[in-house]
């Protein structure tokens, strides 16, 4: 990454340019370019449901799920349901869900139904 010029200080008129060290595009903006950053990372992220490896990150690995697309929960509802059930089987995960099972089957799942808004964000509640 690296910026130069712009910024006052002399450079009236410069423009402040951020290049990708990987494929040498410029950006506008650091933002610009760490967004850009995304397209270099591997694909090493694997779906918590079918096991595919092919995702960036965990947030492509959820869409994926949430898509109804994933060979391992196909349709929206389903889906939904899985990754609630991942969600509650991950001990780091109970402060993000409203309603936490008390009691697991095991799996860490309660088995119950999902709750119509299953999660929360306890810095904003």
């Amino acid at each position: 990454y690296g910026g130069y010029g712009g910024g006052g200080g002399g450079y009236e008129g410069v423009h402040l340019s951020y290049q990708c060290h990987e494929c040498f595009r410029n950006f506008n903006s650091q933002n610009e370019l760490n967004m850009h950053m995304q397209v270099h990372r591997p694909r090493n992220v694997s779906c918590p449901i079918c096991g595919e490896t092919r995702f960036r990150s965990g947030a492509n690995a959820v869409q994926h799920v949430e898509s109804g697309y994933c060979s391992g929960c196909r349709g929206a509802s389903n889906a939904r349901d899985q990754i609630y059930r991942f969600a509650s089987s991950q001990r780091s995960m109970n402060h993000y869900l409203t309603d936490p099972p008390m009691l697991t089957n095991g799996t860490g799942y309660g088995g119950g139904q999902t709750p119509a808004y299953p999660y929360c964000c306890p810095e904003c509640s």
